[in-house]
């Protein structure tokens, strides 16, 4: 692995721009090759639209980082081209167990029902994440699509103006100028780019600390989560168990708040700790090791003009959850398709305040979620330590306390209730899919529903005919008409319930915008309309 970590994938090498004499234009900049970063750069590649990505470094991170990856994350990676690789390597699982001191109080299935194509969870280490995803952008390149990566290329300095930024750049060969039609920052919880326009987060920072280490061993749990709340080997505090590829192990310990970081970091402080956990006849060697503190916050918005935020750089949430990564993810899929058709034209420049809009409603459910978990994972008073302690005890034996036992409510991406781009909704079909919500993936007799919306517009037509309608408002749509006998009883339960037909109006990131169980090309033309240029409608 080391060598991974060692290999540049996007050296520097120099390009045209930094002899222009003036500065050269692009369309899309995007500052930081990270995942959230990289994933955006293939998904408007994929609909060529030109993107540069600057990165001051030019290798995958060290450490595993982020390593759960959700089952909205892969269908995404799916519509990248990268989801099978990830799941080929990850680790899969859909169970996770939570004890108190030593008796299992709690077993939960994040996927109980059959039909769907990608597990619950995979856990999988951060820089293979991103090696996929680089290795992704140069199979684009060899297609010819408008895509690179610039290794090398630290940006230093931000010019706002009405219609780009003017972005100043440091490379070994020395600066240089571009000029980006949009700006979007997917540099990280530190992110350079906010700091240089003066913005900053709001939210809290909880007063504790978690030792995570990466541990290479051969072990014989099985691949489940397992999280221990006042383990003997950690008393008074909780800890963290996942299996990763390559016989590596994630271990998180709680380690207080009044400690002295650089000296918890050290091998021969951190070894004894894992031994306690593990045994010492455990044979085990270090591959990672670092600690984190709890942040739970956002920018107060993630559109500033022609610069906006995604990922890390826009908002925050603690581990418990895996809501880090995989929320970037759910970003990008919201942005791209918004910036393509503000780009060819097609719709207002406003559009992407629903991206804002949107993203931000989700940053607050997700930030809603992990202070909650947070709060009950490291209780802040006497008070709250025994309620939830007495809850702990509670859910051994009793099903009623069980749901009140909160570890960490994993990742679920966001229904967009109350957006501005949601139109009619017929009531009578299952509300799992009502405008607002991801479409539900379910198998076909020729492969996955979601593999067939792929990342348009798509008309879904269930027992009934929508005619040719190969655009609408201007936007090209496809339709996808399924009649019986291939609707099984997955697609019946996920969008007929009790209705014999239904017509879906589906976004390119796969959410729906409006549903009806008749066909009207009028109402379908209004809420395209209203998507395309839905904050001019609303203020007419």
């Amino acid at each position: 692995m080391t060598k991974l970590f060692e290999t540049p994938l996007y050296p520097y090498k120099p390009s045209p721009d930094q002899r222009a004499s003036v500065p050269v234009r692009h369309p899309v900049v995007v500052v930081g090759a990270g995942p959230v970063g990289l994933a955006l750069a293939i998904d408007l590649a994929q609909s060529n639209v030109p993107v540069v990505v600057l990165d001051d470094n030019d290798k995958v991170s060290f450490g595993s980082r982020a390593i759960c990856f959700a089952k909205r994350s892969l269908e995404i990676l799916d519509r990248l081209g990268c989801g099978d690789q990830m799941t080929s390597k990850g680790v899969i699982w859909n169970t996770g167990r939570v004890f108190f001191g030593e008796k299992q109080v709690y077993e939960f299935n994040l996927l109980p029902e059959e039909g769907h194509r990608r597990p619950a969870f995979i856990n999988l280490q951060q820089y293979y994440c991103e090696l996929y995803l680089v290795e992704r952008i140069r199979a684009l390149q060899a297609e010819g699509k408008p895509v690179e990566i610039r290794g090398g290329n630290k940006v230093t300095a931000l010019d706002r103006r009405v219609d780009h930024t003017r972005v100043s750049i440091e490379t070994m060969d020395g600066p240089y100028d571009l000029e980006a039609d949009w700006l979007i920052a997917c540099d990280g919880a530190g992110s350079p780019t906010r700091a240089m326009l003066g913005l900053d987060f709001v939210g809290r920072v909880f007063e504790d600390n978690f030792l995570i280490a990466d541990v290479i061993m051969k072990a014989d749990f099985p691949t489940e989560r397992w999280f221990w709340f006042d383990p003997p080997f950690n008393k008074g505090q909780s800890a963290l168990l996942h299996k990763q590829p390559d016989g590596v192990w994630r271990i998180d310990l709680q380690l207080g708040w009044d400690i002295d970081k650089t000296e918890e970091k050290k091998p021969e402080n951190v070894i004894p700790r894992l031994k306690q956990m593990l045994g010492d006849d455990v044979e085990f060697d270090l591959e990672w090791v670092s600690i984190y503190t709890f942040q739970c916050r956002r920018m107060e918005k993630f559109r500033y003009g022609r610069v906006i935020f995604a990922g890390d750089s826009a908002h925050q949430v603690s581990p418990f959850g895996a809501r880090g990564a995989n929320s970037g993810f759910q970003d990008i899929d919201n942005l791209a398709w918004k910036l393509k058709l503000v780009l060819d034209g097609t719709a207002d420049e406003q559009l992407l305040d629903s991206y804002d809009a949107e993203r931000v409603f989700a940053a607050d459910e997700n930030i809603l979620n992990s202070t909650r978990s947070t709060d009950f994972i490291t209780p802040k008073s006497e008070m709250s330590r025994v309620f939830r302690d007495a809850v702990l005890h509670l859910s051994e034996a009793h099903d009623f306390a069980r749901p009140l036992v909160n570890s960490g409510r994993l990742s679920v991406p966001s229904v967009y209730d109350g957006s501005l781009l949601n139109g009619p909704d017929a009531d009578e079909l299952p509300d799992r899919t009502r405008p607002g919500a991801p479409a539900s993936d379910a198998p076909l007799r020729d492969g996955w529903l979601l593999d067939h919306l792929g990342g348009w517009f798509t008309l879904l037509a269930l027992n009934l005919d929508p005619g040719a309608n190969d655009a609408i408002a201007g936007v090209p749509v496809r339709v996808l008409q399924i009649e019986s006998p291939e609707i099984g009883e997955d697609i019946r339960k996920r969008y007929l319930g009790a209705s014999d037909q239904a017509v879906y109006l589906i976004r390119p990131d796969q959410h729906v915008a409006a549903r009806w169980t008749a066909f009207d090309s009028s109402a379908v033309e209004n809420v395209m309309a209203n998507i395309l240029m839905h904050q001019r409608r609303r203020q007419a």
